[in-house]
């Protein structure tokens, strides 16, 4: 049985807390798992995640169909439910100039048949973790990661980058987006994590490992809790999938 935790926190440096999120219950058809870290000024990045969130998680729930689960089908649905989010947040943005701006990060992550679905848009994280191995199952959309791509900084650099919280791909902004979807493996004693920008400039990879390994249950809490130790620049979200 899949059980999942998840705390997201205001931070130390914001007024509103932009992050959103969903968890599914244990005993729901579905295991569906979603992130949203928002963006945009007069309350647009709160307005921008929640929808994201709420449109992905309905479009799922409501289209979801027992009898077409192979994995085309399964990365067709996430991937058209991020679509249909897109289009939401876009049409909200224009009636109001205040919230013009907006747009949000968004993760999706369906656990089936002992397969992780994954939905990716922003720089949000998903990560597996096995024994002792971590593995990044998605790829930041943003300018500090296509430096890092093209070898003109180091990763090491690209943690202090000023220009780190600059995206190159976001949900809400264009009237077309392309997500991207993949699908992993997710055995015995896997876990996911799922978490906003909020956490990994904070935290050391290493360090969230260290976290979740000697504290499963209460490790959201914890790992929250640390990234406001070490200044708490931003919201904070992390949720894990057992």
């Amino acid at each position: 049985m899949t059980k999942a935790f998840a705390t997201s926190d205001v931070g130390k440096a914001r007024e509103i807390n932009e992050d959103y999120f969903y968890i599914s219950y244990p005993d729901d058809e579905l295991n569906l798992f979603i992130l949203a870290d928002g963006m945009g000024g007069y309350n647009g990045g709160e307005i921008a995640s929640k929808l994201a969130v709420t449109s992905a998680k309905n479009y799922i729930l409501t289209n979801f169909n027992k009898e077409k689960t192979e994995k085309d089908d399964l990365l067709n649905l996430v991937k058209s439910s991020m679509q249909y989010a897109n289009m939401v947040v876009f049409e909200k943005a224009k009636e109001n100039s205040e919230i013009s701006n907006m747009g949000t990060t968004l993760d999706i992550c369906i656990i089936y048949q002992n397969k992780a679905f994954i939905g990716h848009i922003g720089d949000s994280r998903i990560y597996r973790f096995r024994k002792e191995t971590i593995r990044k199952l998605t790829k930041d959309h943003s300018y500090v990661q296509q430096l890092v791509d093209e070898g003109k900084i180091t990763k090491e650099e690209g943690m202090k980058h000023p220009k780190k919280n600059m995206l190159m791909k976001a949900l809400g902004c264009t009237t077309y987006v392309e997500p991207d979807v993949s699908v992993h493996g997710f055995i015995n004693e896997d876990t996911i994590l799922m978490c906003s920008d909020g956490l990994t400039n904070m935290v050391p990879e290493q360090e969230i490992k260290q976290i979740i390994n000697e504290n499963p249950a209460d490790a959201t809490k914890l790992l929250v809790q640390r990234a406001n130790d070490l200044g708490g620049n931003d919201n904070i979200t992390a949720i894990i999938i057992r």
